[in-house]
């Protein structure tokens, strides 16, 4: 029973910061990093949410051993690390999740690689998090890359997508055309 409870505030703790539900297995490519739904999460919202489930959060050092123990890990890290892993909340693109992070640097090293020829990364290394900010930011240089990663996962839908897209692109441009011939 304490430990079914630990989980259980183990997972509020995760939803608190949003990290994706892992429930059954990972369907998206590691490098689709923005995540639609939470894009009015801002540091300072999340970090409010957070220290109010931590206060909330008292179990019974006797009675609940283990949600005793992971209260004063948690507290403890959130301490030391808690304003440290807040700043994807504030930056567009970024991944709440380290894995997904670490494998944004891992492809922008094989990018790195492939178009300077050269096996060191060692540039990447030291300004990676400049090209990681950048590349986070724009927009123009996500979309595809996103389309990209759509059009691999879910070709069928992304297709009808841009069908759908053309279509309705033509019905305004034939709409202009035809208030254009009306005017004239």
């Amino acid at each position: 029973m304490d430990l079914e409870q630990a989980n259980l505030w183990l997972r509020r703790i995760a939803d608190c910061l949003h990290y994706p539900k892992y429930s059954h297995p990972i369907k998206d490519n590691v490098t689709n990093t923005i995540d639609t739904t939470n894009l009015s999460l801002t540091s300072l919202k999340v970090r409010c949410e957070m220290e109010e489930l931590l206060q909330q959060f008292v179990p019974d050092p006797k009675q609940n051993p283990a949600q005793f123990a992971l209260k004063k890990k948690l507290q403890r890290l959130w301490d030391k690390y808690g304003t440290n892993l807040l700043h994807c909340y504030d930056i567009p693109g970024l991944p709440p999740d380290n894995l997904k992070m670490e494998a944004m640097f891992s492809n922008l090293r094989r990018h790195q690689r492939r178009i300077s020829g050269r096996k060191s990364t060692a540039e990447l290394r030291d300004f990676g998090q400049y090209q990681v900010l950048f590349l986070a930011e724009s927009e123009v240089g996500e979309a595809p890359r996103q389309q990209k990663h759509r059009l691999h996962r879910h070709s069928v839908r992304t297709i009808q997508a841009l069908v759908d897209q053309h279509t309705e692109l033509l019905t305004v441009l034939e709409s202009q055309a035809l208030e254009y011939q009306l005017d004239s």
